[in-house]
């Protein structure tokens, strides 16, 4: 596997799967459009080699694979592009702006025999992973209610609204701790202040079969940075705080029933959880990397990137 992958896009986010794909020692080239961008990122590392032609990645049988770290409105087509030419494709969030494409794109890895898998880093999280094992374990009882804020006054997009741009990684998380269990009912609501046509704050409700329900808060108009996962269950309450230091964390909360069948809330002192420290992005390159090894399904597989596409649908719907 050694300089076998290629990044395709040096920019923001492009940048950080550059660093970690040349630490992993596979990284074989950066494709970049922007020759503003190549200059930028060659100071930092000069020893990459950068190219603006297409046709030298697609063409080149040495590489393997593909990281897509291009804008979201881009992926189907790149990532359709990359598989059809035989290359195993990691693309970042979402998998595609449509869900027909997203299944086109599933289709196509199939019929060439590629791996496919979207960049839903949050499930190769350390602390995700041990919140699912404590859900699994019963520590929290039986789940009751799931809900996150992604927030933050930050980039603004022009091609995909905010419950496309931040929703996904939120949606795909609650589906792993859901079992990949669908919601039942969807809705949503939000607001468009900047550009009348793009939503720059959504809430977006879910309700399982299962009994449990939740929401999806997600916002770049908010004056701080805040994100928040909060799994409440019959027996205790989980935080998955991405901002903090200790990023996990356990209320055993008790209700109790008195004088005469009043509820009241027992509060305690949370619970730091801890948990084996690794970077998600490094955990989750890593995991493309043996898929493509041993063509096994990428544990954030075309399939589900899928399903967290059609919860986006449906939510957009109750966005007019």
């Amino acid at each position: 596997m050694t300089g076998s992958i290629a990044l395709i896009g040096a920019g923001n986010w492009g940048k950080n799967h550059l660093k970690n794909l040349k630490n992993l020692g596979v990284l074989h080239s950066v494709l970049e459009l922007s020759e503003e961008m190549i200059s930028l990122r060659r100071s930092d590392h000069p020893d990459v080699k950068f190219t603006s032609d297409e046709k030298e990645i697609l063409e080149d049988p040495d590489i393997k694979g593909v990281v897509i770290a291009a804008p979201a409105h881009l992926h189907y087509e790149l990532a359709k592009k990359y598989l059809l030419s035989g290359k195993d494709v990691l693309v970042e969030k979402p998998l595609a702006l449509k869900v027909e494409n997203g299944e086109d794109l599933v289709k196509i890895a199939e019929e060439k025999g590629r791996v496919l898998m979207v960049g839903h880093i949050l499930q190769f999280h350390a602390a995700v992973i041990r919140l699912k094992k404590l859900i699994d374990d019963g520590e929290l009882g039986e789940l009751r209610y799931i809900y996150s804020n992604r927030l933050n006054i930050g980039k603004l997009r022009s091609e995909e609204n905010v419950l496309w741009s931040f929703a996904p990684h939120d949606i795909s998380l609650i589906l792993m701790l859901m079992d990949g269990e669908e919601p039942a009912e969807i809705t949503a609501f939000g607001g468009a202040y900047v550009n009348k046509n793009i939503y720059d704050t959504t809430m977006t409700t879910l309700e399982f079969t299962s009994g449990v329900k939740g929401h999806i808060f997600v916002s770049w108009l908010h004056p701080f940075k805040e994100q928040k996962l909060v799994v409440v269950g019959s027996e205790k309450m989980a935080v998955f705080d991405d901002v903090s230091k200790e990023k996990l964390f356990l209320y055993p909360h008790t209700i109790e029933l008195e004088e005469g069948n009043i509820p009241v809330a027992h509060k305690a002192e949370p619970e730091i959880v801890e948990f084996d420290t690794t970077q998600p992005l490094e955990e989750e390159l890593k995991h493309f990397i043996k898929c493509i090894a041993d063509r096994s399904e990428p544990k954030t597989d075309g399939k589900e990137g899928v399903r967290v596409l059609r919860i986006l649908k449906k939510a957009g719907f109750f966005l007019k």
